[in-house]
């Protein structure tokens, strides 16, 4: 018995003096517990609306005040016509629009009956359903409110409309969403993978002193899982076409385009892990644990980025999945053009660049 207890005691003396077993053991479910707890979130933490008012009375202007002091919504423009409506979704600026019919006050007293329309945006529909039911329940509650003391205060209608996506199907959230996840975890995990392995095996000291420069040694690494990414990509759109149905509104060539591009960030991600890890099994661990979660938790895939925490919010910044969604679900569901997302697009273009120079200084470093 007395030689049990001294084997248990070393084995717990054994785990914690390795750090990495007692981060993994101590560090990992905080870190876990801190990051569900605050992504997964179905609040909306702020409502971007546009009001269009054709009526123009106390009752339109009641129910907007009511509106905007529920402390969910703001408002971010008053357009004065229907055709301002859908690029103001396309171009991200509003996730709501509110349309009041002519003559809504009038008919809302007179008649008891009348009508607003409540635009969202169905590329997510998740997002839109939950602010649809922020919206209605704002109706709902000043129609109850009027109901108290005035009976003909009952007979608002709200006709929902929801663009890109009429019928909220949910393929349409996951699939441009898989798109992105697959491609930075393909790319990223096989590059690391493949560069620590040489480095293993020793093959890289090879390289290293060979005659080719590090950026020679880079590309060649880099050039075929771009290639083979590129393929994955196509075998992707087409099954997202013809298996679920999932459309692609904009350009293709477009999409093929920036897609290249988030596989060249993701390629360049996983080259600058297997410069900073000795291992494949390292590096494996740091491509799926270090890219999984962020990329599946913080990218806006399932949970608005919007409703996280201000430090979540800055944190998915370096995230590139989060701004190659943005472009994906832009181009096959809205039918946008760069000119939408050319921020995006020189984000993921700089992380790139940014990346790139960082892993060839690694292997200059190494040379010396």
């Amino acid at each position: 018995m007395n030689s049990f207890a001294a084997f248990m005691t070393k084995e717990f003396y054994h785990i914690l003096r390795d750090r990495r077993s007692a981060m993994i053991l101590f560090g990992m479910p905080i870190i876990q517990l801190l990051l569900f707890g605050y992504a997964i979130r179905n609040e909306i933490q702020t409502v971007r609306i546009a009001i269009i008012d054709q009526s123009h009375d106390r009752i339109t202007e009641a129910i907007t005040d009511k509106l905007l002091s529920s402390g969910h919504f703001v408002l971010v423009d008053t357009f004065s016509s229907d055709d301002a409506i859908e690029e103001g979704f396309k171009s991200g600026e509003i996730t709501e629009a509110i349309v009041f019919e002519a003559g809504f006050g009038r008919r809302f007293v007179r008649e008891q009956e009348t009508s607003v329309q409540i635009i969202t945006d169905g590329s997510n529909p998740n997002l839109a359903r939950i602010v649809l039911s922020y919206t209605t329940a704002v109706f709902m509650d000043y129609r109850a409110s009027l109901l108290q003391g005035d009976e003909e205060g009952k007979g608002i209608a709200a006709e929902t409309l929801m663009l890109f996506n009429p019928e909220l199907k949910s393929v349409y959230l996951f699939v441009p969403g898989l798109i992105t996840v697959i491609l930075m975890l393909v790319s990223a995990l096989m590059t690391s993978i493949s560069i620590t392995r040489e480095k293993e095996t020793g093959t890289m000291e090879v390289l290293l002193v060979s005659s080719l420069r590090p950026y020679q040694i880079i590309i060649g690494k880099v050039v075929p899982y771009l290639m083979l990414s590129f393929i994955n990509v196509v075998t992707v759109l087409i099954i997202a076409r013809f298996v679920f149905g999932v459309p692609c509104r904009g350009s293709v060539t477009l999409l093929l385009l920036e897609s290249l591009l988030f596989i060249l960030t993701a390629l360049s991600l996983g080259i600058f892990i297997s410069t900073i890890t000795s291992s494949q099994q390292v590096a494996m661990m740091i491509s799926l644990g270090g890219l999984l979660l962020p990329t599946v938790m913080l990218s806006g895939f399932i949970f608005p980025v919007s409703s996280m925490p201000l430090p979540l919010q800055i944190i998915s910044t370096l995230i590139p999945a989060r701004w190659f969604l943005v472009i994906v679900r832009g181009i096959m569901l809205k039918g946008t053009g760069i000119v939408y997302f050319w921020q995006e697009t020189l984000v993921l273009a700089s992380m790139t660049l940014a990346l790139g120079i960082l892993s060839i200084r690694k292997f200059s470093i190494r040379l010396t």
